[in-house]
């Protein structure tokens, strides 16, 4: 049994996603925006931007396939030293999210990233994704910058 999705049913979901993302961004005042990807795109995305503490912005990036629900965020831009450190740093916290990952993605930048099936996609698991986004770059962008680029926050 396939759980590939028809245009009709990925219409459906990204309606309840629309929906769901306007109720997020009515209901918490730390979401600045929610916006669709371009028309003349064939992904169906949006973007999810929320005021962060730790770093001033985080863009959480969602995409409708035919199985699965990606999401992804920009960390932090590639390490400027202490490469290894910081990946073994990463690495570890791998260990213990839920449901992401982090990723070296274009020009060495650090993403966070993730994926869920379809079946499983509803609202509270819509609001755990872009709320454990936020979560885990709050609480590893500042202790990853100062490992990445330690020479800017000496002394």
């Amino acid at each position: 049994m396939s759980d590939y999705r028809t245009n009709e049913g990925l219409a459906s979901i990204e309606g309840s996603i629309d929906a769901w993302l306007a109720a997020f961004q009515a209901e918490n005042p730390g979401i600045e925006s929610v916006d669709r990807g371009e028309p003349s795109d064939p992904e169906r995305r949006w973007y999810v931007r929320m005021r962060g503490d730790e770093k001033d912005y985080i863009t959480v990036w969602l995409t409708l396939g035919q199985r699965t629900l990606r999401y992804e965020t920009y960390v932090m831009p590639a390490p400027e030293e202490n490469e290894q450190l910081l990946y073994e740093h990463l690495l570890r916290r791998n260990e213990k999210l839920v449901g992401a990952h982090f990723s070296i993605g274009a020009e060495n930048a650090v993403y966070l990233r993730g994926e869920l099936p379809l079946a499983a996609l509803d609202q509270d698991e819509l609001d755990r994704i872009v709320g454990s986004m936020y979560a885990y770059v709050e609480q590893c962008f500042g202790p990853a910058l100062r490992i990445g680029f330690a020479s800017r926050f000496a002394g």
